[in-house]
């Protein structure tokens, strides 16, 4: 079994190649999708950051109003710290589990952690292969502005934010440019696949 990482940055194409690889037979693991799965009501992390952010930042069907909860982190480092101090041990715990049942029911399983921010929390360390979404600045401003609907300004204000690409771009192994044609960028996802798919056996 061989299991890599899948990141990027924002506005860069990472969700198109995650069902790229999927439909190739990978095993994705999102790290986004348990993040949201480990702060329903009634979960351990759920009650931690009602705990620390107080019951304003609840719906009234008490789940978290998550837009609620990123304007109270967004602009200040020590609660975004607390609240992934809360849910990233959970995310991994959860992740952790998948892989091990992955591996008890396929042992030459591709399985690729899509994980946003795998390199700013060291989750990249120990994985046998990183992939990484990559296009220049200038497309991923000019993407986000067309998506959210945001100023130059803002977009860049969002992209500052993350740790800069082309730093991610030195410490991945695979890259996927995804600045070209969806054509392009299919080629270059179905090619890295097999290769990670020889690793694996």
């Amino acid at each position: 079994m061989l299991v890599a990482g899948l990141t990027g940055s924002i506005a860069t194409g990472k969700s198109t190649v995650s069902e790229i690889l999927k439909e190739l037979g990978a095993f994705i693991i999102d790290a986004d999708r348990i993040a949201r799965e480990v702060v329903v009501p009634g979960m351990s992390a759920w009650g931690e950051i009602v705990k620390e952010f107080g019951t304003g930042i609840l719906l009234p069907d008490k789940s978290i109003n998550r837009e609620a909860l990123g304007r109270i982190v967004f602009d200040d480092p020590l609660k975004r710290g607390k609240l992934e101090e809360i849910i990233h041990p959970e995310v991994i715990r959860i992740m952790d589990e998948r892989i091990s049942s992955i591996k008890a029911g396929s042992i030459d399983a591709v399985v690729v952690l899509d994980v946003p921010l795998l390199m700013e929390t060291g989750m990249d360390r120990g994985l046998q292969d990183v992939i990484l979404v990559y296009c220049p600045v200038d497309i991923q401003i000019r993407r986000l502005m067309d998506r959210d609907k945001i100023t130059q300004v803002d977009a860049l204000t969002r992209i500052r934010s993350q740790m800069s690409i082309e730093e991610k771009r030195q410490r991945a192994t695979l890259i996927i440019d995804n600045s070209g044609s969806k054509d392009e960028t299919r080629r270059q996802v179905v090619d890295a696949y097999g290769r990670l798919a020889i690793k694996a056996k």
